[in-house]
């Protein structure tokens, strides 16, 4: 319970400020975690306004579920279904705005169990939601030295991926590596050179985080279907933390604020033209948090809110 109250929102302000928040709107927190946004969200809703909050953590669930308010609805599911559900809730088209809040919760990285963080000893998991997919200790078990190499060279940008990828295979040869301290200290190990700026584990447990909850493939398939489900001058908020994911976020909105070229003598109709040169989105602001709520709030450091419109 001290983690959900030591949680502090990242840019609530800003995030709620961007949504532009109408009072009867029909809203959606596609990330819940601890509930700092969506709590902030139904303080601007009217009577008959509505809010779903979404998220695949069990742990966030349960939170969810203590909020007594009929205009809130709690689910359990991943952000890339938002389209099914939306269609079985008869709400594409309709919907006012949508947040992302991306990366991992405090409700997550501030548990050792669950095998988040580098920090502390724990079990080495790291599965949002813990009763799907396959556990980063099994994971690394199972996977060859060429596969591991290149998740942390590619979800993780480690330049030492490598030699890391072969110590793990190394350790787990000779005893399966069960804990974050175990895979910690192998890091440590394998790696020739320190950063007294950054935790040597930082970069490989981001990777293995990352591809075994498929994370970037969710944002993909997510935010595409944004585009359905909003309403003309509907908003998305959406806000990162890591260059990987604001990558996928800021080539997102400038590929659907741009207008269609149509090559030279292709035979196609004034009606068809007229709809490609038509752009979905209007690019609204990209913010950082202010050096004020860094100090307040460390973790926000490295985040990027980006805003969108649809037309």
């Amino acid at each position: 319970m001290n983690d959900i109250l030591k949680h502090i929102p990242v840019m609530k302000k800003e995030l709620i400020q961007s949504l532009k928040i109408k009072k009867n709107g029909i809203y959606i927190d596609s990330t819940f975690g601890s509930g700092g946004h969506s709590k902030e969200i139904l303080k601007y809703l009217g009577k008959n306004g509505t809010l779903y909050s979404f998220d695949k953590d069990p742990s966030a669930i349960a939170i969810g579920e203590n909020i007594q308010d009929s205009r809130f609805h709690i689910i359990h599911e991943k952000f890339s279904n938002l389209l099914n559900y939306a269609e079985n809730k008869k709400i594409i088209g309709k919907v006012n705005g949508i947040i992302f809040d991306l990366g991992l919760s405090s409700l997550q990285i501030d548990d050792y169990k669950r095998g988040f963080s580098f920090k502390q000893d724990g079990p080495l998991d790291m599965r949002m939601n813990p009763n799907c997919g396959i556990s980063a200790s099994d994971w690394l078990f199972k996977s060859d030295v060429h596969t591991i190499s290149y998740i942390l060279k590619n979800f993780g940008e480690e330049i030492f991926s490598k030699r890391i990828a072969y110590a793990i295979k190394n350790k787990n040869r000779q005893k399966k590596i069960t804990t974050t301290k175990e895979l910690v200290d192998i890091i440590k190990n394998a790696i020739p050179i320190k950063n007294k700026f950054k935790h040597p584990a930082k970069r490989t447990f981001q990777a293995i985080r990352i591809y075994i909850n498929e994370e970037l493939e969710e944002i993909k398939k997510a935010l595409n279907n944004t585009l359905k489900i909003l309403i003309p001058g509907g908003r998305i908020s959406i806000i990162s933390f890591h260059s990987l994911e604001d990558r996928i976020v800021k080539q997102f909105m400038i590929k659907n604020s741009r207008k269609a070229s149509v090559p030279y003598g292709m035979p196609i109709t004034e009606v068809q033209l007229n709809k490609l040169k038509t752009s979905k989105l209007k690019i609204i602001h990209r913010i950082l948090p202010t050096q004020n709520e860094i100090k307040k709030n460390p973790r926000s450091r490295s985040a990027i809110l980006r805003t969108a419109e649809k037309k």
